[in-house]
Parts: C-alpha cells; structure tokens; sequence
C-alpha cells in the first residue's frame, strides 16, 4: 500500500537526503493516510475501550475542529491540553492545526505556579483538562489559580492571574462550573459545515507555528520551544522510517503524550505510516 504523502501539485526543495521532506501541514497529511487507509484501525485506548479507524478519527478529529470554531477559537490561538494519556488528546492533537490553533502541551504532574506560568508564558486562551487522576485533580488546581471560573459562564472566563484565558473544555466523566464538557463542545460542531472547515484548513501553510512544548525547567523556569507542522511531522516520519513502520504495525505509546516523544515519535510516527497508536494506560507505569 503506497501513502499518499506528498501532494503532487507542492513543489518543495530541501538539502541532501534521498528522501524528501514531507511539505504539507499536518491536517491535510492526516487527512490524504485517512483517504488512503479508512479502514485501517489508527487508535486504540485500552483503558478507555476506545477503537478508531481512520475513516472514525479523522471525522473525531474534524467535528471536534468545528466544535472549537464554534466557540470562536482559530488561527494562532493557544489551546492548552493538560491531561494524562487519552483519546481526547490525541483527538485535540490532529484537530488543531487544522484550524491553526496552537496546542499547548501542559504536563499533567504540575502543580499550580508551574500550570500559571505555562499558560501565562504561552498566552493560552483555552485550556483543556482531563478528569482527576491519581493526586492530580485538575479542575481544583485550575480553580486555585482563577478562582473566578466557578461563577463565570463557560467561554467567558475573566481570571486576575490568566487573563488570556476564555474557555476551558473538561472531557470525561466530570462536570465543571465555568466549563464547557467535550460533548457540548462537539453539540456546537452543527452550526460550523464541514465547507468552513476545509476553507480554514486550507489557509494553512506547513511552516505556521502549530505547537509549543516545554523544558523541564530544572535550572528555572520551563522554556516553550514553538515548533511548526513541518518541524513535528518530519520528525515523526523519519522516526518512523528508521522504525521502519507500516500499516500492519501497531505502537504501544506509555509514554507521555505532553512530551514530545508521546505525541511526535510515538502519534506522528504511526500516523505518517499508516500504523495504529495503542494507548495502554493513563499514565506509565
């Protein structure tokens, strides 16, 4: 099975390598493997029971799109996801470029002056976050640091400490004053058609900035390192070329989707393959 990688009406020229870079951005990639491989089953969450080919991810991907555009998110807007491992943000991963938002890889251990500073440092203008898991319960340690979302209407928060921050989507099994849930933001996908979409995914260009990832920050404060679609999906591709993976092939992926060995190495490498991401737990163990 030959992947449809390159768009044959793109001409793009780059340094010494017998293959070439891959220059588009990552929602029409994603979206010529799904044309290619409908069937071929591109996710699995163990601990959620969730299976997706890549025909039904590709359609998570593109209603949850609409769903942000609806609440007026788009083209260069940050959108913090600060959660263990779950569909959800691999759904989040593969919708955001496609409307040129900029995801924000929040590490699901921070406690709250390191969640400040990200989403300060960033300029994030929506948060999404998991429901508690383990120590961390991520709507109380957001409510520590703006208080103001339990009597806010949700998209219209207005925090002392984040004042960029409008809109914090809860996906899971959880309510949240102040917040949208997944499924009300997936409700509000209807009043976007699919055309608006696809006009807004097609005014992207590879070398936007799509994604912003953090340090460790163990000599200071965290640094977020802006990386592009080129940037992110090359890297995965060629890691998966050395892995030499195919559509037959199906990655565990334990390790963290916030950094980018879960999200580019582990997700980008499999979907530039045509392979199927297994997630087997929130959390490595």
């Amino acid at each position: 099975m030959t992947l449809h990688l390159y768009d044959d009406r793109l001409s793009y020229v780059h340094g010494a390598s017998d293959i070439p870079l891959i220059g588009a951005t990552i929602g029409d990639l994603f979206d010529r493997v799904a044309a290619d491989l409908p069937e071929q089953e591109a996710l699995v969450s163990c601990h959620q029971g969730l299976r997706y080919s890549y025909r039904a991810l590709r359609e998570a991907c593109d209603e949850f799109a609409r769903g942000l555009l609806a609440l007026g998110l788009g083209k260069g807007d940050r959108i913090g996801i600060w959660a263990p491992n779950h569909a959800e943000w691999v759904i989040a991963q593969f919708a955001t470029p496609k409307i040129g938002a900029i995801l924000v890889n929040v590490n699901p251990a921070y406690r709250t002056h390191e969640l400040e500073y990200a989403l300060r440092q960033s300029g994030c203008a929506a948060l999404i976050i998991a429901p508690p898991f383990k120590t961390s319960d991520y709507a109380g340690l957001l409510r520590e640091v703006c208080p103001e979302l339990d009597s806010c209407p949700p998209g219209q928060l207005r925090a002392a400490r984040l004042p960029e921050l409008r809109t914090v989507i809860a996906f899971g099994d959880q309510r949240v004053p102040g917040a949208f849930h997944w499924d009300e933001v997936l409700a509000r996908a209807d009043a976007v058609p699919p055309g608006t979409l696809a006009a807004r995914q097609a005014e992207q260009a590879f070398d936007d900035p799509i994604n912003i990832q953090y340090t460790s920050g163990t000599t200071g404060f965290p640094k977020g390192a802006t990386l592009s679609h080129h940037s992110i999906l090359n890297n995965g591709f060629f890691i998966g070329e050395r892995m030499r993976l195919t559509p037959a092939d199906r990655l565990c992926i334990p390790v963290p989707f916030y950094h980018c060995f879960g999200m580019v190495l582990g997700n980008l490498a499999c979907v530039t393959h045509g392979a199927t991401m297994v997630i087997p737990a929130e959390a490595f163990d």
